[in-house]
């Protein structure tokens, strides 16, 4: 006779079913804190922002379109409000529209030959598929809904053209894609890899 057959039903269980092995394996992450495994990032208030963003616009009018650029990329707002990260995203979007399209390549392979270049690239990436994904107010920002009041003439006042906010979204989308594209030309396809497995989020 088997062993199998000298088991009866009763004899048999399924408690082995319900062990959490994983409480007893060592380098399980249920036994240590897997939050250790990011570094802190340091908290970015709004008003730190909104001074960053005054400096950075101080050089654009001062007409230093790379000091402008680099001192976006150098602070990204990685552990911030929402309203902090909107606000920074729309400097950055800013600069970037500021900056002609014959300037672009040459000011990023300068900003990439430089120490901590790449990073510096992978940082615009970020924001770019930011902007693309309509994360800023000017790539994809939809514009508040107002109380109009019907007029005597049966048709709404309304102040803009109701396609002004469309060409806007449209021209903002046109340069953020310029730029993406640049950035593959200097940077690589790395570029891309790196920030899609990034888990710091501007």
């Amino acid at each position: 006779m088997s062993i199998i057959q000298q088991h009866t039903q009763a004899s048999l269980s399924d408690a082995w079913r319900t062990i959490n092995i994983d409480a007893l394996d060592p380098d399980s992450s249920q036994n240590f804190d897997t939050s250790t495994l990011h570094p802190p990032l340091p908290e970015i208030s709004e008003a730190d922002v909104r001074q960053l963003n005054a400096q950075i616009r101080q050089l654009l009018r001062g007409g230093d379109a790379e000091g402008a650029l680099r001192g976006c990329l150098e602070s990204p707002v990685y552990n911030g409000s929402d309203s902090t990260k909107e606000a920074h995203m729309q400097t950055v979007v800013e600069v970037l529209q500021s900056i002609k399209a014959s300037e672009m390549t040459p000011m990023l392979q300068r900003i990439y030959g430089s120490v901590g270049g790449s990073e510096l690239l992978d940082v615009l990436m970020k924001y770019l598929y930011k902007g693309m994904s309509g994360g800023s107010s000017g790539g994809g920002h939809k514009t508040p809904t107002r109380n109009l009041t019907p007029q005597a003439t049966g048709f709404s006042q309304i102040g803009s053209r109701p396609l002004a906010s469309n060409e806007n979204t449209g021209a903002a989308m046109s340069v953020l894609l310029s730029w993406h594209e640049k950035v593959v030309d200097v940077a690589g396809l790395g570029s891309i890899e790196r920030v899609m497995t990034d888990w710091r989020k501007v």
